[in-house]
């Protein structure tokens, strides 16, 4: 049997790659299309490519520490072993909190495809239930229920997309629209933030590190291989929505995609997107379930959250304490409040969160050095850039969020130094 104080390493890259994608084709690809639309018109295919650049930048920092750093826990290893260990407690805390707010609201948005009305808040605390039951049973278990989910929501995007197409016949004039640059740099890259997050996934491939088999090569490779298959898919449904829609049709549709489907001559797929919205959502939640126990385990590990939390069950090899004190906070979110509309900072702390990680990766030389400096310098600059596109409220929550963090590791340390 393995050391109970360690995870146990049973994924391979196929499994690796799967959980990435489960987490980044979440429910956002169903809806992230709208506000884009609304900020930069059909511009909004200029701030995808300009997304999918960050986040590569981004990815390959990622993949560089965690082939150096095969554990538990991500930026938050990363940042207090190559900067220190506030900033690396800020880019775990700051992970965890937002995280946990997006979790609840990823539960609701499930709940909102799938249950009848007035049933939304049960359904959605049973999905939360039902996921953290399966992570608890193992990192196996969770690997594949993403793999089923993963399947099922590929193919019906497939469905959908086709149907878009069938009877319709899009044309590049309906993609242009009023120019790509008809609103405007700024417009852009409102667009570019907002479809950055569709891609944020990837990152919870490093925070399994300890549970990946032969990191040094696994990691890298399935980072890299789920984010060039969610750019490729988010790149197709660009282009169908914008081609069948035109970017003020995509602009003020609630369901985009849903839309689109409808325009073409597969009636009947409609209910298609709905069933893969809510298996969208209930992937990209499973994944994040699994990341938050992970690193909540490494804060743990390092005092930075009660060691209590730092326990990994010994049959199932997973950090079963932190995963039901995070799955009880999910809940007691949901009971009390509907955070779909008001997690803005959220998105502050995954743009820290990977500031960090850039940052990090700057500072790693030799061997462990795999991709040039200036991939890391424009992953940086441009999380500063990006952060400074967020709505006003969606920074100053983000910068309460940190505040409160700060205070509590204050808190803490002085409980420590204090103690006899």
């Amino acid at each position: 049997m393995s050391n109970p104080q360690n995870l146990a390493r049973r994924l391979g890259t196929f499994d690796a790659v799967v959980i990435g994608l489960g987490s980044m084709i979440g429910a956002g690809v169903f809806a992230a299309f709208t506000p884009a639309a609304q900020a930069a018109g059909s511009g909004l295919l200029i701030g995808l490519a300009v997304a999918a650049v960050v986040a590569y930048c981004n990815a390959t920092s990622s993949a560089q520490l965690a082939a150096a750093y095969p554990t538990s826990g991500g930026t938050y290893i990363y940042g207090r072993e190559r900067l220190g260990q506030w900033p690396g407690f800020l880019a775990g805390w700051g992970f965890v909190v937002g995280k946990v707010a997006s979790s609840a609201a990823m539960a609701m948005t499930f709940a909102a495809y799938a249950a009848p009305a007035g049933w939304e808040r049960p359904v959605a605390i049973g999905a939360v239930v039902l996921l953290v039951a399966v992570n608890y049973r193992g990192i196996s278990r969770t690997a594949a229920m993403a793999r089923i989910i993963v399947l099922l929501v590929l193919a019906a995007l497939a469905l959908a997309i086709t149907a878009a197409w069938v009877g319709t016949g899009g044309s590049t004039a309906s993609i242009r629209g009023e120019g790509l640059l008809s609103h405007g740099w700024y417009g852009i890259a409102q667009s570019a933030g907002l479809l950055f997050f569709a891609f944020a996934g990837y990152a919870r491939i490093a925070t399994l590190g300890e549970e990946v088999r032969d990191p040094r090569r696994t990691i890298p490779r399935a980072i890299l291989l789920a984010l060039a298959i969610a750019a490729a898919l988010y790149a197709v449904i660009a282009v169908t929505l914008l081609s069948i829609l035109g970017p003020d049709g995509v602009a003020s549709s609630a369901a985009p995609l849903a839309e689109a489907v409808a325009a073409g001559g597969w009636s009947w797929a409609s209910p298609v997107v709905r069933f893969g919205a809510a298996l969208a959502s209930l992937g990209a939640l499973l994944a994040l379930i699994a990341g938050l126990g992970r690193t909540s385990l490494a804060m743990a590990r390092e005092g930075d959250f009660p060691r209590y939390f730092a326990a990994i069950h010994p049959k199932f090899q997973v950090p079963h304490r932190a995963e039901l004190a995070l799955g009880a906070a999910i809940v007691v979110i949901i009971a009390v409040a509907d955070l779909r509309g008001a997690i803005g900072f959220s998105s502050f702390g995954v743009l820290v969160y990977y500031l960090v990680a850039n940052l990090a990766a700057l500072t790693q030389t030799g061997a462990d050095r795999r991709y040039p400096k200036f991939l890391q310098l424009l992953g940086a600059a441009a999380c500063v850039i990006l952060v400074a596109t967020l709505p006003l409220e969606a920074v100053l929550a983000g910068l309460l969020m940190f505040a409160g963090g700060i205070s509590y590791r204050l808190v803490r340390q002085r409980r420590t130094t204090l103690r006899p």
